[in-house]
């Protein structure tokens, strides 16, 4: 009887921490599709990983604006949209990274960002870069908690 009972907990226990360990890919269709070989995001473990998104409108797939301003709008509409997939929300995202073609733009991008996260205040990282897909100004990728 003892054996058994051992045994039981054993088996429960592999499974509750393979059940930690497995991932699970997060995909919307109010968010854009991956343009390559990657998931929108990946939650595991209670995190989510957010890929970079950048200022595609999903129902067109082409490029929203020319300006730092509308692309941060829309980078945030996209992302809002996936975290609302996986079941979280901008409250729990608790690290960013900013992509920038010019860190010029970056208190026009600053002032936006402090709006979306409404008193929210993530990690952040913000690299100036030399080019970004479909030669965007911004690209912003996430880490959530669910």
């Amino acid at each position: 009887m003892k054996t058994r009972v051992i045994f039981l907990l054993i088996v429960v226990l592999s499974i509750s921490l393979y059940a930690q360990n497995k991932i699970r890919v997060v995909k919307t269709y109010d968010a854009p599709e991956a343009i390559g070989p990657y998931s929108q995001a990946i939650e595991s473990n209670g995190f989510l990983f957010l890929s970079g998104q950048i200022a595609a409108d999903p129902s067109t797939n082409q490029i929203t604006g020319n300006d730092i301003e509308s692309q941060t709008k829309q980078i945030f509409k996209n992302i809002k949209a996936v975290l609302k997939a996986a079941g979280t929300k901008m409250s729990n995202v608790v690290k960013c990274t900013v992509f920038m073609v010019d860190l010029n733009d970056f208190s026009k991008m600053n002032k936006l960002y402090e709006e979306e996260f409404e008193g929210h205040k993530p990690a952040r990282s913000t690299v100036q870069v030399a080019r970004l897909p479909k030669d965007v100004l911004i690209e912003i990728e996430c880490i959530a908690i669910k």
